[in-house]
């Protein structure tokens, strides 16, 4: 099986690399919009041919695996058309609407390809493609016994693209939503000298969630993913659009991430929780300008 990827960010590096020496799967070539020595070097430190076109890197692919920014995900697809080969299988795992997965795949569809809807639903590291996915298609139950023999944890849940990414876009709103709620509920209590006192009465009315750890958790996913997240956001704004429901929700949740995304760490600072978060605090709001009561 010859594997190219579309995009070699995070998620791409994480499944070649948990790919690599299994024998039924050979990963030959990427591709990825941003061509600089960095991204370069990371494809070829494992061995793959990485190419300055799409059409280069898909040549003689038995699967195609787009792994690019939400944004970026119809890009994609229509980047490979005038290259794409009969019964290539594009394999779409970007987070983004079931309408974007379903045009995407009606684009391959027409060139005679094959189309796979994958939602990835749980971080990327350490199981690598072993992450628990979903898949929708066509071609999804078809492809159940290949996906097993390559270690894929998977579990087929539709025939028709978008209904993988439906579970995982709904999902999203809650899980990234819980996230932006969090840090910006913790921001706003450390601005105003009161986040000891919040985070106390949080642990008591909610102490599944694991009150105080989980703030840096929260933290460290918005700090260090809100760029990637806040696309996926706007993506589950779309869904909850096509939907009927109240898709601003998700754009609002976009922002925060986004503003988190943009700050100049990806960890809280070390030491107690109270500082570290009115760092960020601050951090956050010289961004934009602004500055944190009592502060000059």
């Amino acid at each position: 099986m010859k594997i190219a990827f579309i995009g070699f960010g995070e998620a791409a590096r994480a499944f070649t690399d948990s790919l690599a020496g299994n024998p039924a799967a050979s990963i030959v070539a990427a591709y990825d919009i941003r061509q600089d020595e960095e991204m370069r070097q990371a494809a070829l430190s494992r061995g793959l041919r990485f190419e300055k076109t799409v059409a280069a890197a898909i040549a003689g692919a038995d699967w195609i695996l787009s792994a690019v920014t939400a944004d970026q995900s119809l890009n994609a697809a229509q980047s490979v058309l005038d290259a794409l080969e009969p019964g290539q299988l594009f394999i779409d795992i970007n987070s983004v609407s079931p309408g974007r997965k379903q045009q995407s795949a009606t684009l391959i569809a027409g060139r005679q390809g094959q189309y796979l809807d994958m939602a990835v639903m749980a971080p990327v590291h350490p199981r690598g493609h072993a992450t628990p996915v979903l898949v929708a298609g066509a071609q999804a139950h078809a492809l159940a016994a290949t996906l097993e023999n390559l270690g894929f944890h998977f579990e087929v849940v539709g025939d028709e693209p978008g209904a993988a990414t439906a579970i995982k876009m709904v999902r999203s709103l809650f899980v990234k939503g819980l996230e932006a709620l969090t840090v910006e509920t913790l921001l706003a209590a450390s601005a105003t000298g009161c986040l000891d006192r919040v985070v106390t009465s949080l642990a008591d009315t909610f102490p599944g969630l694991g009150w105080p750890d989980n703030a840096r958790y929260m933290f460290e996913r918005t700090l260090h993913h809100g760029a990637r997240r806040a696309a996926e956001m706007r993506e589950v704004a779309a869904t909850y659009d096509e939907l009927g429901f109240v898709g601003a929700l998700a754009d609002k949740i976009a922002d925060v991430q986004e503003k988190m995304g943009a700050a100049p760490v990806i960890d809280l600072p070390p030491g107690e929780l109270n500082p570290s978060v009115r760092e960020v605090a601050a951090m956050r709001l010289r961004a934009e300008g602004k500055s944190l009561p009592g502060s000059r």
